[in-house]
C-alpha cells in the first residue's frame, strides 16, 4: 500500500469525510512524512519560489536598521530580544546583523531568537548565521519567548503559510470550500452547505464569489499581540495580501517558480494563501497592542532609505549598478513586489513610534 502523502490523504478523506481547505495545506506543508517545509522546502532561484531578501540584500539591511532604530526609540533599553518567525534560509537575519554592527551597542543588548519548526530550514539557518555577531537560540512558538525584556520581532512571508477556511456564497446560502476524492481516487474542490453557525462579515459579496477566512493567521496575531503588549517592543509583519476587506480566491502553489494546481502534488509544492491585514489588525487590538496602518512593502522600504541604499551601493560597484537597479525595481515597483506586499506594525506602548510609519 502506498504511503506518499496524497494517498494518505485519499484514505482519510474517504474515512472522514471532506477535509477544509485549512486543514489541507497545513498538511501539504507541515505533515512530518510528506509535508513541503517538513521533508523538501526548495527556496531561491533554484527552488520554488523566491522571497525579498533573496533578491537583494537591501531588503534585510534596511529591517535589521528598522530593528536598531526601534530599539532606539524604545530607549535603547540594556537587554533586547530580536526575534524572527520562519527565518527562511536564513539571509533576511544575515543581512540584518551585517547592518547592524552600525550600532554595537544594539548587538551587545540582543539576544537572537528564531521561531522555527522545520528541520531542514533550521539547518539552514544554522550554516548562514554561524560566523555572525549573534548566535541564535530556536524555539518552536512564541509562547516559548520571555516577556522579561521588550522585543523586536520580523515576520516576513509567514501569514501566507497560515492557511483560511474558504466559503462561497451560492443561490441557496453559504456553503464550504473542502477538498473531496472522485470515483478514481483524484482529490478534488467540492462544497458542503453550511446550514447554521456560520456569522457571515458584512460586506458585499456576490453569488459565485469565495470568502477566505484564516483563524490561523488571528491566532498567530493575537500571539504576537499578546507578547508585544507583555513585553513591550513591537512586530514587523511583511507579506503579500489584502490591506482591506474584500472577498477573493488567493490558494496558489508554487513549483519551481511555476504555479500549479494546488491538488496535483500534495507536499511536492509551496501553497500559500493571502495574508488578511485587517483580520490580523483586529485580533491583534482585541489582544491588549495597538497597530500601524497597513502600507506597502515600497511604501516602507522607501521610508527606511532603499533609494539611498541602492546608490551608496552602485556607487561602491559600478559594474553592479544595472543588477542593482533590476533588484531595486523588483521589491519596489507597483508591477512586480513593490504594491502586492504591504506591511504593518504590532507594537506597545502606544507611544511608540514605529519606524517606517510615521506617516
Amino acid at each position: 500500500m502506498s504511503d506518499s502523502l496524497k494517498d494518505r490523504l485519499v484514505r482519510e478523506i474517504l474515512l472522514t469525510g471532506p477535509m477544509t481547505v485549512a486543514d489541507y495545506v497545513t498538511r501539504c506543508l507541515h505533515d512530518p512524512k510528506g509535508g513541503y517545509y517538513a521533508t523538501r522546502p526548495a527556496l531561491g532561484e533554484r527552488g520554488d519560489f523566491i522571497t525579498a531578501p533573496m533578491v537583494s540584500q537591501m531588503f534585510g539591511e534596511l529591517i535589521g536598521l528598522w530593528a536598531v532604530e526601534t530599539w532606539q526609540r524604545l530607549g535603547a533599553p540594556e537587554k533586547v530580544r530580536l526575534v524572527e518567525v520562519g527565518p527562511g534560509d536564513g539571509t533576511l537575519m544575515s543581512d540584518a546583523l551585517r547592518a547592524a554592527r552600525l550600532a554595537p551597542a544594539f548587538l551587545e543588548a540582543a539576544e537572537l531568537i528564531l521561531i522555527e519548526p522545520s528541520q531542514p530550514l533550521r539547518r539552514e539557518q544554522e550554516k548562514r548565521l554561524a560566523d555572525h555577531d549573534l548566535s541564535p537560540r530556536w524555539v518552536r512558538s512564541l509562547n516559548q519567548v520571555e516577556t522579561d525584556a521588550p522585543v523586536i520581532l520580523i515576520a516576513n512571508e509567514v501569514l501566507d503559510c497560515l492557511p483560511a477556511r474558504q466559503f462561497v456564497r451560492t443561490e441557496g446560502g453559504w456553503a464550504e470550500r473542502r477538498i473531496g476524492v472522485n470515483d478514481a481516487n483524484e482529490l478534488i474542490f467540492g462544497l458542503t452547505a453550511i446550514n447554521d453557525g456560520f456569522d457571515a462579515p458584512d460586506m458585499d459579496i456576490e453569488v459565485g464569489q469565495v470568502l477566505e477566512i484564516s483563524e490561523q493567521q488571528a491566532g498567530f496575531a493575537r500571539d504576537v499581540a499578546t507578547l508585544i503588549a507583555q513585553a513591550s517592543g513591537a512586530a514587523l509583519l511583511i507579506d503579500y495580501g489584502r490591506a482591506k476587506p474584500e472577498a477573493g480566491d488567493t490558494l496558489q502553489a508554487l513549483k519551481r517558480h511555476t504555479k500549479v494546481g494546488p491538488l496535483d502534488e500534495p507536499g511536492e509544492a509551496d501553497l500559500t494563501q493571502w495574508a488578511d491585514f485587517p483580520l490580523v489588525q483586529e485580533a491583534a487590538v482585541r489582544s491588549g497592542a495597538d497597530v500601524t496602518g497597513c502600507i506597502t512593502q515600497a511604501q516602507l522600504l522607501g521610508r527606511l532609505g532603499i533609494e539611498h541604499r541602492a546608490a551608496s551601493l552602485a556607487r561602491a560597484r559600478p559594474e553592479a549598478e544595472p543588477v542593482i537597479r533590476r533588484q531595486f525595481e523588483r521589491l519596489t515597483s507597483h508591477d512586480q513586489m513593490g504594491e502586492l506586499f504591504k506591511a504593518a506594525a504590532i507594537f506597545s506602548p502606544r507611544s511608540l513610534i514605529v519606524p517606517g510609519f510615521e506617516a
